[in-house]
């Protein structure tokens, strides 16, 4: 179970990941427009609550139970039958939820709202936990990628008009069913089902419901932010604020990919008490977030002017400063997301993880409650920020005295010096390059980007050969 490769099949999906949403954000946002993205994406996250509660936790519950038990194949069958048991009861209670939700409390956009049923139904067959427990990423990542690419087409074939947002949204929909269906066949592969007994079935309630407070927690400024927006503003901040979002979250897909294939690692390095190797894999995992993190930020910032009417239409110029401030949550979210998944989770610290988002989801609410009345996106930009910046210091304070914090601070300096002289590079090649739009990007890219890395590559050679001194000399 090789990390590498995992991470190379989890990369390889974010960089189509990336690619893809390159492909069909602009072509969608030119068809459907703001609004019609702002009523996707309200109606989609009030969905997602009920998909929330379905997983109640599971997720990085039950990636870590299976990897804990893993080696031991009595203990597996047991464990998977049971949380999977557990599993279906809570989703079968919050599907029957949903539909009551629509009849009794849906007024407008009923038909989004019933569309999104199939994303609610698709919640029931969510397995991803178990594979990710055993590791086993190409599958998954195989997986996740086909279905994600006939989405794609499936949308440039039969998305025409602004009428058309249903049949968007039933695409989607439908992908993210087919997509946790397709698993299904190969888990007899790796485990059987034994019919768990009730107190095995209810075990799981406490754990689940523990790491279900920072699952909740983060919904409020993931998802609440465009709930609030739509509800105390209009639907086409939201569709400023969605889209802006899509563009923070490419990458920091790469920062998540590696917290999916690192936290059943840990879990699994913790069972057998190798502390050694788990401090080397923190190490090298802090530094690698915060080289994506800091350059995203300078990278983003420095291109955001040219990149959203490019890549959205001058309908979303309003997205460019939200960008720009919402990068800097990348550096917060990707610090805090390798403490999380390789730290606190895997040491079972999960008091500390729910009180973290518990306290992002207080300072959103307070702050999101005032500034979205004023500044709409922009408000619930500047609560996101707060809340990631807080989650980040609440876990850093905390476990202080068990890793070395200021270690990491330092390690990550040069990325700083190193992007910000990327960004001065950047905005030269704008003041300076005089010709299209697309070209004036495609060479910032390239050229931002080839500095960013050369810097990054010199001073890593400069560490690399004074320790190749130091261990001369000792």
């Amino acid at each position: 179970m090789s990390i590498k490769k995992n991470f190379i099949y989890n990369s390889l999906y974010q960089i189509l990941m990336l690619i893809l949403p390159l492909i069909t954000t602009p072509y969608i946002s030119r068809i459907i427009g703001a609004e019609g993205i702002g009523r996707y994406s309200y109606t989609y996250s009030i969905a997602n609550y009920f998909v929330l509660i379905a997983m109640l936790g599971i997720n990085n519950y039950g990636n870590r139970s299976i990897a804990r038990d893993r080696d031991n194949k009595e203990k597996l069958n047991k464990t998977f039958s049971s949380i999977l048991v557990f599993h279906i009861i809570i989703s079968v209670i919050m599907i029957l939820a949903y539909i009551l939700y629509i009849i009794y409390c849906v007024n407008d956009e009923k038909i989004m709202f019933i569309i999104q049923f199939v994303f609610v139904f698709s919640a029931l067959f969510d397995i991803n936990w178990f594979f990710f427990g055993m590791e086993e990423f190409k599958l998954t990542v195989t997986r996740n990628a086909i279905i994600k690419i006939m989405s794609a087409i499936s949308i440039f074939a039969f998305v025409k008009t602004k009428e058309d947002l249903w049949l968007y949204s039933l695409i989607l929909a439908i992908g993210a069913l087919i997509s946790q269906v397709a698993l299904w066949p190969f888990v007899k592969n790796f485990v059987c089902f034994k019919k768990p007994t009730i107190n095995e079935i209810l075990c799981h309630v406490k754990p689940c419901s523990v790491l279900f407070i920072p699952v909740i927690s983060v919904s409020i400024y993931k998802i609440m932010n465009k709930i609030m927006l739509g509800s105390m503003s209009d639907m086409i901040q939201v569709g400023f604020y969605e889209n802006a979002d899509k563009i923070i979250c490419i990458p920091l897909g790469f920062i998540a990919a590696l917290g999916t294939v690192m936290l059943p690692k840990m879990s699994n390095i913790k069972v057998k008490g190798l502390k050694k190797e788990s401090e080397q894999y923190l190490e090298v995992s802090m530094k690698f977030a915060m080289f994506i993190a800091i350059g995203s930020i300078f990278g983003l910032i420095g291109v955001s002017p040219i990149l959203i009417p490019l890549f959205l239409g001058n309908e979303f110029l309003e997205s460019i400063k939200i960008v720009s401030l919402l990068s800097v949550t990348i550096l917060f979210i990707g610090w805090a997301n390798v403490l999380r998944t390789q730290y606190v989770i895997p040491n079972r610290l999960d008091s500390i993880h729910a009180t973290s988002t518990l306290i992002g989801a207080i300072v959103n609410i307070f702050v999101n409650i005032p500034l979205i009345f004023k500044y709409g996106a922009v408000g619930a930009t500047i609560g996101t920020i707060l809340s990631e910046f807080s989650v980040a210091m609440y876990v850093t304070i905390k476990i202080r005295r068990n890793i070395p914090i200021v270690k990491y601070v330092k390690n990550s300096i040069p990325f700083l010096f190193s992007g910000m002289f990327m960004f001065i590079f950047i905005k030269a090649i704008q003041c300076f390059v005089k010709t299209d739009s697309i070209i004036i990007l495609i060479i910032q890219v390239i050229a931002g980007g080839s500095v960013y890395l050369l810097i990054n590559y010199l001073y890593i050679l400069k560490i690399e050969s004074k320790r190749n001194l130091s261990h001369k000399f000792s």
